[in-house]
């Protein structure tokens, strides 16, 4: 037997010269991989959300600089994968996967709500998983086929291409280098401005729809990270603050002074009842449909009769809890980024708002919503609005359902029963839930309400389900004015709804009934952007109010105006809103409306100064240093959340269900469009 013991090192092969070749190519694979796999990616997304081959190559060869921008951010997003996962195919299905998901949830907010995807909407928890239950149409289905397909054909390379290795210190390099890129243009560094300057980017934030649209999703996802953190507006100090108290002060003082409203109540306070019911609106107003019958009779007895008009809302088919915002706090969402969620990104803290002022005024605040209450975060911002109790369904005693929610009926039952048993007056705000959508299933069995008009089979449906829903509405309104119309309790009840329903996908039945000239968002005249978010108002009391008509108010000014409607002394913020309101009635983000009806997509000079100044005092009671207590109403303005908010619910001695009956709520329907 033969030895060979010479030493290890001598033993070494000589280096294989076809190895070199392999190398070079495995380099060269994963080049091209980094370099070919955004670019695929940023195609595929503006596919996915803009639905055509022809508008997306359209938006590429017009729009090169941002195509190749936004290709640069989806490959500092694969890299920064690979340096954490070390596998190139692996890395890069995880990147497919991620931005596919992107484009597909941003292609469905779009066509339900005329919203895409923002950066916030990962913190809505388990809302963002309700959106499921819609992504069930062929369009959605093909979307979802295509990124399950282009993820197996990436991981399928694992084994075709090269397999190319670097040293962890280069991953390291490389993940650091794209995430410092990553964040420099999602805070927008003055290096990132200047780049994004000289490539010529434009960013809508009044219109994200639009921005998404002009600068492609990847670009504009990331520049709204920025976003997620409102920005202090230049003008606001402490001195300009001052200013506005001072204002506040004068005119408040200039004003005659009001009559107090138990001067005609025999000393009583009434009891206000807000009602926002959901998704509710007057189909009767579509332009060329006309009914078998009324299908809101008290609605339409009450515009005859009693103080009414239409609210401006901030959203459209879905964001309820924006529209709660601006009403109980006389906050505007138009000085806060497109597409935020007051509620989920910055009610940490107590807000004044109507529920904390009707506690002071010695009033029992209480929420009533026939959802669950985790929703939108509601068990705990109702605390920090200053509510004493709020009633979610979990509180609702073997509750009626219609369709897939509790009914408008059982809540109104729910409102007469906590006023009766409650020997101080009550401000309540209830927020309905039986006529959210979607409508394409006719889920009230046969509906009532015939519509006619030029309309295809699955818009007549899903409209005339909507309608029945909204008579249920009406009735429900109707069977609280019955009660208190023979009760001694003096009642004010305050019904609106929050926002217009989304009647089918790409705004379906509006465009088909001629409400609007197109179902592209971007392309509505000023008119059409007042309609599609202008919802009935009607006002009712059991004692002597005079009638006003309101063309047009602002949801942010509802409560100022409520308070004049019951001669109650506003504090300071209200008090501005009634300023404001006296000069714009209605704002949103990209729509002004003057006193006299006229439309304006950015406000006059001759308002800029006051709207200013409510851009200045939001800020300051939201995020600043509440300067405005220091010289008004400080302790209104400072008011911390109630010691024993919802004891009376939270208290596990105390008796929610009917014995040996688990009273639960029918497992309702995923609420996406919320």
């Amino acid at each position: 037997m033969h030895l060979n013991l010479k030493p290890r090192s001598r033993l070494r092969k000589k280096p294989n010269k076809k190895m070199r070749p392999q190398r070079l190519g495995a380099t060269i694979s994963l080049v091209l991989f980094l370099i070919l796999l955004p670019v695929l990616s940023v195609a595929g997304m503006e596919l996915l959300e803009r639905g055509s081959l022809h508008n997306t190559m359209d938006w590429i060869t017009n729009n090169q600089s941002l195509f190749l921008l936004n290709a640069g951010i989806t490959f500092c997003l694969l890299i920064f994968i690979y340096a954490l996962v070390g596998s190139l195919a692996i890395s890069g299905a995880i990147s497919t996967l991620l931005l596919g998901l992107m484009a597909l949830i941003s292609y469905m907010k779009v066509t339900m709500i005329g919203e895409p995807f923002f950066p916030w909407d990962i913190l809505l928890n388990k809302e963002s998983m309700d959106i499921a239950s819609l992504v069930t149409g062929k369009a959605a289905l093909i979307r979802i086929g295509a990124i399950v397909a282009s993820i197996i054909v990436v991981l399928s390379l694992r084994w075709i291409i090269p397999r190319a290795t670097i040293s962890i210190i280069s991953r390291i390099g490389l993940g650091l280098f794209s995430l410092y890129a990553l964040y420099a243009f999602g805070i927008k560094t003055p290096l990132a401005g200047k780049i994004l300057d000289h490539i010529g980017v434009n960013e809508i934030v009044w219109n994200q729809q639009e921005n998404y649209a002009n600068n492609g999703t990847a670009l504009a996802f990331t520049l709204n990270v920025k976003n997620s953190i409102v920005q202090k507006p230049e003008t606001y100090s402490n001195e300009a603050i001052g200013a506005v108290a001072a204002n506040i002060e004068q005119v408040t003082q200039t004003q005659p002074t009001m009559k107090k409203a138990s001067v005609n109540l025999q000393g009583k306070k009434p009891n206000v009842i807000f009602i926002m019911s959901e998704a509710f609106w007057d189909p009767t107003l579509l332009t060329n449909v006309k009914f078998s019958e009324d299908p809101l009779p008290t609605i339409h007895r009450l515009q005859k009769e009693s103080t009414s008009g239409y609210l401006l809302s901030p959203q459209f088919g879905g964001g309820t809890s924006n529209v709660e915002f601006e009403v109980l706090t006389g906050n505007s969402m138009s000085f806060l980024p497109g597409g935020s969620i007051p509620y989920q990104q910055y009610v940490s803290k107590p807000v004044p708002s109507l529920a904390s002022y009707f506690a002071g005024q010695g009033y029992k605040s209480m929420g009533i919503h026939s959802y669950e209450g985790w929703f939108w975060d509601r068990n705990s911002v109702y605390k920090q609005l200053g509510f004493e109790s709020f009633k979610s369904s979990e509180h609702f005693v073997n509750p009626e359902t219609k369709g897939y929610f509790i009914s408008d009926a059982e809540v109104s039952r729910n409102i007469i029963d906590e006023v009766d048993k409650t020997e101080d007056p009550m401000f309540i705000y209830t927020v309905t839930m039986q006529n959210h959508g979607p409508y394409d299933d006719p889920r009230y069995g046969e509906n009532q309400f015939k519509a006619e008009g030029n309309l295809t089979p699955q818009a007549k449906t899903i409209l005339e389900t909507y309608t029945q829903g909204a008579h249920d509405a009406d009735q429900s309104l109707k069977m609280l004015i019955d009660h208190y119309q023979n009760s001694d309790e003096p009642t004010m009840i305050v019904f609106y709804g929050d926002h217009l329903p989304m009647l089918g996908l790409d705004y379906q039945v509006y465009k088909e009934a001629g409400f609007i000239s197109t179902s592209n968002a971007n392309n509505w005249s000023l008119d059409e952007i007042k309609k599609m978010h202008s919802i009935p108002l009607v006002t009712w009391s059991n004692f002597d109010m005079p009638k006003q008509d309101i063309p047009l108010l602002s949801d942010s000014f509802l409560g100022s105006h409520v308070l004049d409607m019951l001669h109650m002394e506003k504090p300071a913020n209200f008090a501005l809103n009634a300023e404001i309101a006296a000069q714009v009635p209605g704002l949103l983000s990209n729509l002004v409306v003057e006193p006299d009806q006229t439309l304006h997509a950015q406000a006059p000079d001759s308002a800029k100064a006051l709207i200013d100044d409510y851009r200045n005092v939001q800020y300051d009671l939201l995020f600043g240093k509440q300067y405005l207590a220091g010289y008004l109403d400080h302790d209104y303005l400072t008011k911390a959340s109630q010691p024993s908010y919802n004891a009376e619910f939270d208290n596990p001695d105390t008796k929610l269900r009917a014995e040996g009956d688990s009273g639960s709520p029918p497992e309702a329907k995923p609420v996406s469009a919320q």
